[in-house]
């Protein structure tokens, strides 16, 4: 008999270089935090379905079909997804070292941002997991997905924080997400614990069948919302 719950779902997303998770069971949404992808997957072993907010593939030369069709989609905010560094880059010890291997094999340097996300790429590289029970997802998919009638406004901003909180009320009933918010582990950032929600949602949705995904409809090249 399987040990895992049937309604609780998973959402997890980056939070000043730890994790924060959103679970969410059907009723209400909980958030806890954890060091590294090894705790977050030991966290998350009775979710049905996780979905993270960090490529979980990643492409020997050129970019994932995935990531393109999802900026396609995101229109004006496609500038939210970072293209995937190919997997090469990922025994880079410096900048310099990932920008020359990336250059050798796509023609192309990786950003600046992009390799402020290699240890939490390179986590998650690191790791064994059931790649049809752990999705990736990316939350402003998700964001766009579950309220397709707003014009979001960056999350950073009190309006863009304002219209998720709404946009999540579609899903959760507001007084519990706001109880959950009051609960937040000291750490996270509004956005972080909002996008791993959003990423709870898509979990939610895949699990149920219901998801839309880009790239691949299996865990080869895949973003789930």
């Amino acid at each position: 008999m399987s040990s895992r719950t049937e309604n609780t779902v998973a959402g997890v997303d980056g939070a000043k270089g730890r994790w924060v998770i959103a679970r969410f069971d059907g009723d209400r949404v909980d958030w806890t935090v954890e060091r590294d992808a090894e705790s977050v997957l030991a966290a998350t072993a009775s979710c049905t379905t996780v979905g993270v907010d960090m490529p979980l593939t990643m492409p020997t030369n050129g970019y994932r079909a995935s990531e393109v069709e999802a900026k396609i989609f995101l229109g004006p905010a496609r500038s939210s997804i970072f293209h995937t560094p190919v997997h090469a880059t990922v025994e880079a010890t410096s900048y310099a070292d990932a920008c020359a291997i990336s250059r050798d094999i796509t023609g192309k340097a990786i950003s600046m941002q992009t390799w402020h996300l290699m240890p939490a790429i390179r986590s998650w590289q690191s790791i064994s997991f059931d790649t049809e029970r752990v999705v990736e997802v990316h939350p402003e998919c998700s964001f766009r997905l579950m309220a397709p009638d707003v014009a979001f406004a960056s999350k950073k901003s009190g309006r863009g924080a304002g219209q998720r909180m709404a946009a999540l009320s579609r899903w959760i009933d507001p007084h519990d997400l706001a109880d959950g918010l009051a609960r937040l582990p000291v750490g996270p950032a509004l956005d972080d614990a909002l996008d791993a929600a959003a990423a709870a949602w898509s979990a939610w949705r895949f699990s149920r069948g219901d998801h839309r995904s880009f790239g691949t409809t299996d865990s080869s090249d895949r973003i789930v919302a």
